[in-house]
């Protein structure tokens, strides 16, 4: 059984999908029709840079979905049957469209949108990351919920001994050092506008919402799994829910391939640019092999079982 992923923030890279929209003219239309939707050159941004212009959230989500989106345009038709889709953060964005539960125009304004929230909300409220290299999530939870400078959680539950958290810039700091007390490997602040997927984005979290509402979200054709739970969604309405309640709540994405493959999941495809979630998937589920399909070579070299 075939399972789609789909990545999220980090993966973008100065020069993403230039090699798609040369080779295919579907891919170009694809880009022009996000360019129009925007109400600018999105496209240029990802072929040329610079990479902080792409880094910046508000275009590097949409860039991503993108990207992700022209991938999976060029190799549908050879997939056969889907078990599920899934994203990481920004992603699921993504793995609805794959699904069929968003529209493509609908979902690059809307992560455009999330995208500018949530560095406003970095803005007013300001936060950071770090990821926890080497120790086990309840640690992890343990060291947090002992944190005493202020807000600090869990933001990503990314593979087993990886956790990324998330708040306060002095509780995070704290965070760190309780972590490393705690037997952590290694603690490592990001280079991140806002303490995403935390209480502070809350403000982000309710804006997101507004603009949902005036979206049309069909029921997905394709279970898409959360991760606020790290199980399937099946209908529209729970599906804009989980996206609003995913900007402030954490990643679940060690639960969600361990979901898709009790459920059966035996392949999977990372859909856009990197490979990060093919690194992921060898920590999670090494039973269950991941490829990367992005660039022209990889799209060209795939191979679907039959």
């Amino acid at each position: 059984m075939l399972s789609l992923l789909f990545p999220g923030q980090g993966s973008q890279v100065v020069g993403m999908g230039r090699d798609l929209v040369e080779a295919f003219p579907a891919a170009r239309a694809l880009f022009d029709e996000a360019d129009e939707a925007l109400g600018f050159e999105l496209s240029r941004v990802m072929f040329e840079g610079p990479e902080d212009e792409l880094t910046a959230t508000r275009n590097a989500q949409p860039a991503l979905l993108v990207h992700s989106v022209a991938a999976l345009r060029l190799i549908e038709d050879r997939l056969g049957p889907v078990a599920f889709t899934a994203g990481h953060s920004l992603g699921e964005f993504s793995a609805h469209v794959a699904a069929g539960t968003l529209s493509f125009v609908d979902a690059v304004r809307a992560v455009r949108r999330r995208g500018e929230l949530m560095f406003d909300s970095g803005e007013e409220r300001p936060g950071t990351m770090a990821a926890i290299i080497g120790l086990d999530d309840g640690d992890v939870e343990g060291a947090c919920a002992a944190v005493e400078s202020g807000v600090c959680v869990p933001a990503n539950f990314n593979s087993p001994g990886q956790v990324v958290i998330s708040g306060d810039v002095e509780a995070v700091e704290e965070g760190m050092q309780r972590a490393l007390d705690a037997g952590a490997r290694k603690a490592v602040r990001l280079q991140v506008s806002g303490a995403f997927h935390s209480p502070l984005m809350q403000h982000a979290a309710e804006g997101l919402d507004a603009f949902l509402s005036e979206l049309s979200i069909a029921d997905p054709t394709v279970p898409v799994v959360s991760n606020v739970t790290a199980e399937a969604v099946t209908s529209g309405s729970e599906a804009r829910e989980l996206l609003v309640r995913q900007v402030t709540s954490p990643v679940r994405w060690a639960a969600s391939i361990r979901f898709m493959v009790d459920a059966g999941a035996t392949r999977f495809l990372e859909i856009g640019p990197g490979s990060v979630l093919r690194g992921l998937q060898r920590r999670i589920a090494r039973e269950a092999p991941c490829t990367s399909v992005g660039t022209l070579e990889q799209i060209e070299g795939l191979e679907v079982e039959s």
